[in-house]
């Protein structure tokens, strides 16, 4: 079955596909056509997964040896080539293209899957190792996608698209995870810190990035830890806190206009959609409704995960 999922293997080195391309390729018996593929670089991500072979991997200035497990990503415009030691060995591995506007499209749904690309880009970090077990379940995930590729199935569309983007949040997760063995305490310890840094400047622009220069933390490791920890991006946690800000300025009294400025809102429109789809009703009607009431409702706040 695997047999027919492979790729008859092409020195092509440009994307047909808008978003992604993915290839299964087994080289055997001295194939000469991987002789023809010199140093080159893409204008989109490469994704490479080591299965079998004697190889290394050029990546820059650099050289490096492979082995089975081994996953590289190499962003746009970077120069590599898969150096072939021994061609009388089998060489095989998956090879998944991204292109830089679908990782734009996605990372704009969540910055969780632009983790990795910034880890390559920034960092220079383009080789990360899976064990065993771990690459066995890399490698399902990869032959469930090529499988669906290949089939005929009712919401094929749909389901593609499903597994490309859970193969990359996959992929990001782990390679995260691995990165960050952070003990519960030191989790807690900065969901605490980046909780008093925020109660603290609710008036100012506050931002993923700002919070990532602040704490010198990078910003996924920020959004990771929010929606770990509270269920929450970090967007949805300031717009909360700050509409709690403005809530209680209302009840007591202060000038409406004046509450969503102290507050960090930058107009008033965004402010009114927030409130009311927060609350149910305009800030004005909130304020008639608890006069009415002659009581302030109950409201939980937003607490550090060490307070219940």
């Amino acid at each position: 079955m695997k047999k027919k999922l492979q790729t008859a293997f092409s020195t092509r080195q440009y994307m047909l596909s808008q978003d992604f391309e993915i290839y299964y390729y087994n080289n055997t018996h001295n194939d000469s056509t991987l002789s023809r593929v010199k140093v080159h670089s893409h204008d989109y991500y490469e994704f490479y997964f080591f299965l079998e072979g004697n190889v290394s991997i050029q990546i820059g200035e650099g050289e490096y040896p492979l082995k089975p497990g081994d996953m590289v990503l190499l962003p746009p415009g970077i120069p590599h080539l898969a150096v072939i030691h021994d061609t009388a060995i089998p060489y095989r591995r998956f090879v998944l293209w991204i292109s830089k506007s679908y990782v734009l499209r996605l990372g704009g749904e969540s910055p969780d899957y632009g983790y990795l690309p910034d880890l390559a880009q920034t960092r220079g970090h383009y080789i990360f190792h899976y064990d065993n077990i771990s690459f066995n379940a890399l490698q399902s995930r990869i032959f469930q996608l090529i499988e669906e590729l290949h089939s005929e199935h009712f919401g094929k569309t749909a389901k593609v698209s499903l597994c490309v983007q859970e193969l990359l949040l996959h992929l990001n997760r782990t390679v995260y995870e691995k990165e960050h063995p952070n003990s519960p305490d030191e989790t807690q310890s900065l969901c605490q810190n980046l909780i008093q840094y925020i109660e603290t400047h609710l008036a100012q622009d506050l931002t993923l990035d700002r919070l990532a220069q602040e704490f010198y933390i990078s910003k996924y490791h920020i959004a990771h830890v929010f929606k770990e920890n509270f269920g929450l991006s970090v967007h949805q946690y300031i717009t909360r806190k700050r509409l709690l800000m403005c809530r209680d300025s209302i009840l007591s009294r202060q000038e409406i206009s004046k509450t969503y400025l102290m507050s960090g809102f930058k107009d008033y429109s965004s402010f009114y959609r927030a409130f009311k789809k927060e609350y149910g009703m305009s800030p004005k009607e909130y304020r008639e409704h608890a006069r009415r009431k002659g009581s302030i409702e109950y409201e939980p706040a937003i607490y550090p995960p060490d307070h219940h």
